[in-house]
């Protein structure tokens, strides 16, 4: 038994390893971090992250949400038709062939096949393409019950996601306003891959567990699948800083997934609130996103050039600014008792005492404090800060 058992999961990682939007995922994070860190040359004349910081996060922010959801779906046996998964994969490839990497929230990729899926059964319709055969299914069997709490939990996932790892690649960029000032602006692009094992009609498992599993579609033997759930995340942020506002949306696409699951368990009693589930969870993650989109459009820019003194854009990981607690949004006022407003005199205030760096700084509550670092020959030769000042871009 359990010889059979370690074998559907060999054999569920197979298909995973032959899934092609595994591989398509992979070259898209390497991509985003191609052109992440040209920008960052372009705008700032260095790399800020590491190039390949989107494909490992792409793995590692999402390994354990992935693995409570596979949990979930096992122990219950949440049964999905293999013609859902098909068609997620065709709709996530599309997302990122057309680089719309907000359209791979899970709501809508899955949401979209679930409509494709009814839509197929409810007018006969069915497409062939060498060995793969696509026919509809009558969600209201039981699989609408299934689909929707699958949803519920991989937008919960993606609000945690945007919540705690986000920010992770987020990085400025410079942005001419209307008044012909240069102010910094953030870019997030995140792209995740969550491992899940979903239960699928198959002939694997029948004859070791014959009582599982409990939320079925109509058949009577089951198989694993090692599926690549893809999701995807941008924002441009321009009135508020991303520590502050990429939280927000974290909380409300949370909200959703929530409200999302609590329909689909309502739905196990009657399959239309399911149905109403997902247009109504579609059209809020379409709403959360249009509200966050339309907030940045405005000429209020939370980091920008100042009389006060120079604003931090960002700090450099692993610096000695970031050792002292610097942040982005903060403002120097003044180095070693030098008062500086760009990158220039910031480098002229440092060799005032090149062993040595003593900074005045106003924080995001216009508080002043002091802070100091001693500097060794193999730090940053600025102290690893990028500032918003004038240049030509």
């Amino acid at each position: 038994m359990v010889s059979e058992i370690l074998l559907e999961i060999v054999t569920a990682i197979g298909r995973f390893l032959l899934n092609p939007l595994l591989y398509i995922t992979i070259v898209f994070a390497t991509l985003l971090g191609y052109r992440r860190v040209k920008q960052e040359r372009k705008y700032f004349n260095r790399r800020i992250i590491w190039g390949w910081t989107e494909l490992i996060g792409q793995w590692k922010d999402g390994w354990l949400y992935a693995l409570i959801i596979s949990l979930i779906s096992m122990v219950a046996g949440l049964t999905v038709p293999k013609v859902f998964l098909i068609i997620v994969i065709a709709v996530s490839i599309v997302a990122l062939a057309l680089y719309f990497m907000n359209a791979l929230s899970p709501i809508l990729t899955m949401g979209i096949a679930t409509l494709a899926i009814w839509a197929m059964s409810s007018y006969n319709w069915s497409f062939s393409w060498r060995n793969i055969s696509l026919t509809g299914v009558n969600l209201e069997d039981g699989a609408i019950v299934t689909i929707t709490i699958l949803v519920g939990l991989c937008v919960i996932a993606e609000g945690l996601l945007i919540r705690r790892a986000a920010m992770n690649v987020t990085t400025p960029c410079m942005e001419k306003t209307k008044r012909g000032m240069q102010a910094i602006v953030y870019r997030s692009r995140n792209v995740w891959v969550l491992p899940i094992f979903f239960v699928i009609p198959g002939d694997a498992i029948a004859a070791v567990l014959p009582y599982w599993p409990q939320f079925t579609i109509g058949d009577t033997s089951f198989a694993l699948i090692l599926f690549p759930l893809v999701i995807g995340f941008s924002k441009l942020i321009r009135k508020e800083l991303p520590v502050l506002i990429l939280p927000k949306i974290g909380r409300s696409v949370l909200i959703l997934g929530q409200l999302i699951l609590i329909g689909g368990l309502a739905a196990y009693l009657e399959p239309l609130i399911g149905f109403i589930t997902l247009a109504l969870g579609a059209i809020i993650r379409i709403i959360i996103s249009i509200y966050y989109a339309g907030q940045d459009k405005t000429d209020h820019y939370a980091i920008a050039p100042s009389t006060k003194g120079a604003i931090i854009a960002a700090v450099l990981p692993d610096s000695p600014a970031e050792k002292m607690g610097l942040l982005a949004g903060e403002c120097i006022r003044k180095v070693n008792g030098v008062a500086i407003f760009t990158e220039n005199e910031l480098y002229e205030a440092l060799q005032l005492n090149a062993a040595h760096c003593r900074l005045e700084v106003l924080d995001r509550n216009n508080e002043i404090r002091l802070t100091q670092h001693v500097i060794y020959s193999n730090d940053h030769y600025r102290i690893g800060l990028l500032l918003a000042e004038q240049r030509d871009v």
